[in-house]
């Protein structure tokens, strides 16, 4: 296998960095731009300037360019939730808090130049017109889509469209080395938030929400509904790595666990107003036995939840301290398509509590880089080494001690499973191995049904061997980190054979947080605070 530079800190840095930009959207209603510049002083002085160095300037300049910096500039003072984004990045960020998007309907990715399917999307547009995995779309409309340095946005451009207009495709069929060709209606295409629920036992149901978007509550009360004709009494919510979203959204799944009139959360602004917002009387699961799953990736508006449910007393939050993003940014339009996601205020726990870990403007880096300092100072594997401050110490109605200061603390402590952990940085060179596998072996794999690949898949380790005869120097890999390297082939080749739900079962078989609620679902006082 070629050997390739991979460096997991930055990615892992830039990863959790952009899912917190993401998930900084909260749900507040939109001012009129005019209210951000007003006409003033300051307003005159800037738009002098920009005269001077667009007429005056001894040389030429991008103006657009420039005022774009001294935006984000701007805003770097302020706080590291304070945002700009250009108006060719804002469609695009809408658009995965919608929920959908219009397109046709796959998932793929460049192999050896060329554009290839890598699943379609149950029902969808490209799933309708016989659309398979593995397919190499080669032409679209007449314009190729293969070939070296191709723009990944010339490629988007020519699936994405308008709803119910048409894109002929012509593919090549690799396993029945044929020529295909396809017209394809367009179609809105759903953006999952609620990527797995499942029975983990006859009674314990699971739902993992990735982030809150427009479509998330109604996702989770679809999960919901078929969990409770399971017959399930109890429920783990998996906010694991999710950076948060809307504010509203969030709440509304509270409200499915909370007795009426409880509070929620609390936000307060600069001038001192508080809103409040309390559980109504629609919760479906108020009073059955939640526990939920957070991590240092957890953010925002997955805070609020854990949050709310813990300073009420309600379930158990397991895991590890969350991110610690307290703070409430509404979107100001800029007039040409661009907008600012300004902080306008900071939300509060039912008890009080401000989660907001500390910051400095000055080295945005760290703010981000924080998982990384938390496992070098033993916080990820070691319960007893979450830094809480006393003075910011508050008690929940049934005695229970919590902190605020940055992130909510688990009520039990589950340390990183170093070993997945490190196993985890072959998942590249995994989903590689993964995709040359399926497009070897593609009539024989999709004869697999879903139980059958779960129970029989790979138990005798040919195909996890011939993964690891890729490496030259197999010495170097981790015996203790194989088991999770069969586990991520296994999950892999189900999430492109089946669906996320199947890719997530196998992935969590041996989860070292639902390990520690089943051992709390065997034991009897563990609600005592």
């Amino acid at each position: 296998m070629k050997k390739r530079k991979i460096y997991y800190p930055l990615f892992l840095a830039l990863a959790v960095a952009f899912g917190i930009f993401i998930g900084s959207m909260l749900d507040y209603p939109q001012k009129n731009a005019a209210l951000l510049f007003s006409n003033n002083s300051q307003e005159a002085k800037i738009k002098r300037l920009i005269n001077y160095i667009q007429y005056d300037y001894v040389d030429k300049v991008d103006t657009d360019s420039l005022l774009d910096g001294t935006i984000r500039n701007i805003l770097s003072k302020l706080d590291p939730h304070s945002v700009y984004i250009p108006a060719s990045e804002h469609d695009a960020l809408a658009e995965s808090m919608n929920g959908e998007f219009v397109g046709v309907g796959i998932r793929f990715f460049m192999h050896n130049d060329t554009l290839t399917v890598t699943s379609v999307v149950k029902d969808g547009p490209s799933a309708k017109a016989g659309v398979e995995a593995g397919d190499r779309i080669l032409i679209a409309d007449n314009d190729t889509l293969y070939g070296k340095n191709l723009d990944s946005n010339f490629i988007i451009k020519k699936l994405k469209g308008e709803p119910n207009t048409k894109v002929k495709i012509r593919v090549y069929r690799k396993y029945k080395d044929t020529l295909l060709n396809f017209t394809l209606k367009r179609g809105t295409i759903p953006l999952v938030s609620v990527p797995s629920y499942y029975m983990l036992t006859d009674t314990l149901g699971y739902i993992k929400i990735d982030k809150f978007a427009n479509t998330t509550y109604n996702e989770f009360k679809t999960a919901m509904n078929s969990l409770l004709k399971k017959n399930m009494k109890r429920l783990v919510l998996d906010l694991r790595g999710n950076p948060g979203g809307y504010l509203n959204i969030a709440t509304e799944i509270i409200d499915e666990f909370l007795e009426d009139d409880k509070l929620i959360v609390f936000t307060k602004n600069k001038g001192g107003k508080i809103e409040k917002t309390f559980a109504t009387s629609k919760g479906d699961f108020e009073n059955n036995q939640i526990y939920v799953l957070i991590d240092e990736t957890s953010a925002s508006a997955s805070e609020i939840v854990a949050g709310a449910l813990q300073d009420n007393d309600k379930g158990v939050i397991v895991g590890r301290r969350s991110f610690g993003k307290g703070l409430v940014q509404q979107e100001m339009e800029l007039g040409d398509g661009s907008a600012v996601r300004l902080t306008v205020s900071r939300y509060y726990t039912p008890t009080g509590r401000s989660i907001q870990k500390p910051y400095n403007t000055k080295d945005g880096k760290s703010y981000y880089n924080d998982r990384l300092e938390r496992y070098r100072n033993g916080e990820l594997t070691h319960g007893d080494s979450i830094k809480v401050v006393d003075s910011l110490k508050y008690i929940t109605p049934k005695g229970k001690s919590v902190y605020g200061g940055g992130g909510i603390v688990p009520d039990i402590f589950v340390s990183i499973d170093t070993m997945a952990y490190f196993g985890r940085f072959h998942f590249g060179p995994i989903q590689d191995f993964v995709f040359e596998y399926l497009d070897n072996h593609r009539e024989t794999m999709n004869h697999w049904n879903v139980n059958d690949f779960i129970e029989n898949f790979d138990n005798d380790e040919k195909i996890l061997n011939e993964y690891l005869s890729l490496f030259d120097d197999q010495s170097k890999i981790a015996v203790e980190s194989i088991p999770y390297i069969k586990l991520y082939i296994k999950s892999l080749i189900a999430r492109d054979l089946f669906d996320e739900n199947v890719f997530y079962q196998i992935l969590n078989e041996d989860d070292q947080m639902l390990q520690k609620v089943k051992q709390l679902e065997s034991q009897v006082d563990y609600l005592e605070p």
